[in-house]
């Protein structure tokens, strides 16, 4: 083996000693509750019982969505053929794109939206092309490795203000007189579940003349009434909010979207390289999400939700009676399908000392208490036994 690949071996080895390695299973059947899995270095699959999905309303497999699929790919094939710009944009993602605007109009004035295949590329879109060389970006300390890689990209210098801490960062940009500032934070926090206080963020940029950047990944599909999101449950409206929301969570289907004014979506079609210069998602997803958006705004989505919100005060008050009185584990606050235990140990939850669960509206009543019986077991362990 050569020296490159014993540096990169070993550092895999660190990896291992820090009980840090992350290592993929193949999912034999479609997302659900239940899922036939075969874990990494298994002989065989094996039925499990899921709690990390990011399917918050059991919309992946719904047949009406895998219907639509099947109808767009009939009506527009397999692929997009090109970019947006060099036509690969089809009448399916122009009409999502209408939908979402209309959905966002409410909150954004003279909204528009811009589809990307990915939310990953929509935050690297966003703030690659606002954050250039006169502009400085507000981080928020936990965001997604997303928006972090889409600062990173950008041309404008990075300032990290700590988590929730609106007074810190209304004193960062009290100080700063950069002709352009970002705010740039998650909505709900991918790993701890808790809600960005977006109002307190809006007033700043309102009052330090700043956009702000809301990565609504979390939240869009479940916040809000209908399901539009952080900026309807908050009953938030300005021209200086620039919404990303991801397609791929609670939609069900994949593909992400940024909704904003209609000069910042121009503009973005002018300057975001992630979007110029990547071949456009086959037009049949589109096509799916059309579909998947009247679900969450119909009668069906609004059960989901109610649904939803069921198990998340199950699991809280299951494992709130389970947890160790020693203080060894705990259940931080979050009112969303994310309920982050803290257990201590690496060994027990990979990367951090969390186990991050996840809920849906497909889990059942019987699948939560499952849950919470199997985590109480766990916990009332040694830590050596357990792990």
């Amino acid at each position: 083996m050569s020296r490159l690949l014993d540096r990169l071996q070993g550092e895999i080895h660190a990896l291992d000693a820090q009980s840090l390695r992350r290592r993929r299973q193949i999912a034999e059947t479609a997302c659900a509750p239940e899922q036939v899995l075969t874990l990494a270095g298994a002989a065989a699959p094996r039925t499990m019982l899921g709690f990390s999905s990011n399917d918050y309303l059991g919309f992946a497999a719904h047949p009406a969505l895998a219907k639509a699929w099947a109808e767009g790919a009939a009506l527009y094939g397999t692929g997009s053929g090109g970019s947006h710009l060099i036509l690969g944009h089809s009448r399916a993602h122009a009409q999502l794109e209408e939908r979402l605007a209309e959905w966002m109009a409410p909150f954004i004035p003279e909204a528009q939206s811009l589809f990307f295949c990915t939310g990953y590329m929509a935050n690297l879109a966003v703030l690659s092309a606002l954050g250039g060389a006169e502009a400085v970006i507000f981080s928020e300390a936990l965001n997604h490795a997303s928006l972090i890689d889409g600062a990173r990209l950008a041309k404008a210098r990075v300032e990290r203000y700590p988590h929730c801490d609106v007074a810190a960062l209304d004193a960062q940009l009290a100080a700063c007189d950069a002709p352009v500032k970002l705010i740039v934070s998650d909505a709900v926090f991918s790993m701890d579940g808790h809600i960005a206080p977006v109002a307190e963020l809006l007033a700043l940029a309102e009052r330090h003349d700043a956009w702000l950047v809301i990565d609504d990944a979390h939240g869009f599909g479940v916040l809000g009434a209908n399901g539009r999101g952080v900026l309807e449950a908050m009953d938030l409206r300005s021209e200086r909010l620039v919404l990303i929301g991801t397609l791929g969570k609670a939609a069900g289907v994949s593909g992400a979207f940024v909704a904003a004014h209609r000069t910042v979506v121009d503009y973005l079609v002018q300057r975001a390289r992630p979007y110029i210069f990547t071949t456009a998602a086959p037009p049949a997803v589109a096509h799916a999400l059309l579909a998947s958006l009247a679900l969450i705004e119909g009668e069906e989505g609004v059960e989901r939700r109610s649904r939803l919100r069921e198990r998340i005060a199950q699991l809280r008050r299951g494992l709130t009676a389970v947890l160790p009185t020693d203080g060894s584990a705990w259940l931080p606050e979050s009112p969303t399908a994310i309920q982050p235990l803290i257990v201590g140990d690496n060994a027990r939850a990979s990367g951090c000392a969390m186990v991050r669960i996840a809920l849906s509206a497909s889990h059942g009543e019987a699948d939560v208490a499952r849950l919470v019986d199997a985590l109480g077991d766990a916990l009332a362990q040694p830590w050596k036994e357990a792990a």
